[in-house]
């Protein structure tokens, strides 16, 4: 079914929330804060809210000096995934907006607004990550490094391709893959980079980096909480849009964002980066992956991986440090409080 784009004024659109439709529902676009249709949009929007943060905040003097001595595969590394993430969270700033054009409820919409900002923030983040430690020319490397790597094209590719195909084909099926690929990137793209930082930080490098990449992490385990709500309530509303075609196509999208997020892995950390390999680095990610798939409602697919492996339990500690959780709501408020309230204490 081919979708419209939701006409902005409405004066005859429904006001009965029990109306509202994810998709194909008839909405005045009025925001009204004390009734929609899924409470716990709501209460992501006011969470979201009080996890405001500054990237300035953070103090980068000693990642200058840091980053002058990394080994040469440590400052590669660092390089690289730079680039790669500044390009996820490019992309996702100008993708959200394209879906809030065709979803009908609003409080979905301006959960979306809140993220398309958070992800402006991160981007943000890295630019100022590479001002402080690097030249104007090398950071315009750096940030279009993207462009002449091969793998790194190809990684960016993957999903650049599949946020296209909605672009050019505004239907139903089409937006359940689109968002199944924000889920994919927001729960499978970020993490073997994040590991990285976090194991430097382990090292006593680059500590105000992987402050800055914690924050980020926060961030992104409330939007993987998001789209996995969103696609868990269109099964409910839609559910001739999963069927067993559908649920074999995104399995295979998760399945290739795994084995492409390893591949990179290996090729831009390998076994090159003291207090990482790639068996770790493989294994965690394997572990993400069903970790995944399980969160949509499914049984495991690969059950050798159900459960998270011990040589990277680490990696949690750092993200839940602001006590983050997979389901946000199982934090404390406090979690949720502007930069200067989180101390790492690790």
């Amino acid at each position: 079914m081919l979708l419209a784009k939701k006409a902005l004024f409405n004066p005859q659109g429904d006001i009965d929330v029990k109306l509202g439709r994810i998709l194909g529902g008839n909405p005045t676009n009025l925001n009204d804060f004390n009734h929609m249709k899924y409470p716990w949009a709501s209460q992501w929007y006011r969470q979201a809210m009080n996890n405001f943060w500054i990237p300035e905040e953070i103090n980068l003097a000693q990642d200058l000096k840091d980053y002058q001595v990394l080994e040469p595969a440590q400052k590669q590394a660092y390089d690289k995934i730079l680039s790669f993430l500044i390009f996820l969270d490019s992309i996702q700033t100008a993708n959200l907006p394209r879906l809030t054009e065709y979803i009908t409820l609003s409080e979905i919409c301006l959960c979306l607004n809140i993220q398309t900002f958070q992800e402006s923030v991160h981007s943000q983040s890295y630019s100022y990550m590479l001002d402080s430690i690097v030249s104007p020319a090398e950071r315009m490397e750096i940030l279009y490094q993207w462009k002449d790597d091969e793998h790194l094209l190809r990684r960016n590719t993957f999903i650049g391709n599949l946020y296209n195909e909605f672009q050019e084909k505004q239907d139903d099926r089409t937006f359940v893959k689109v968002l199944m690929a924000n889920y994919i990137l927001e729960g499978i793209y970020f993490y073997s980079g994040f590991a990285f930082f976090y194991n430097l930080s382990r090292q006593g490098k680059m500590s105000g980096s992987a402050q800055e990449i914690r924050y980020i992490n926060r961030d992104e385990n409330t939007h993987l909480w998001l789209f996995r709500n969103l696609i868990r309530e269109l099964k409910t509303e839609e559910p001739q849009l999963f069927d067993p075609k559908m649920e074999e196509e995104l399995l295979n999208m998760l399945k290739e964002g795994v084995r492409q997020e390893i591949a990179w892995g290996q090729y831009v950390i390998g076994d090159k980066i003291k207090g990482l390999n790639s068996t770790m680095l493989a294994d965690y990610i394997q572990y993400l992956g069903n970790l995944r798939w399980q969160s949509l409602g499914y049984a495991p697919y690969d059950p050798a991986h159900a459960t998270e492996p011990a040589s990277m339990a680490w990696v949690s500690q750092y993200a839940d440090a602001n006590l983050v959780k997979t389901d946000f709501f199982e934090a404390r408020s406090t979690a949720y409080a502007k930069s200067t309230a989180l101390v790492d204490d690790l």
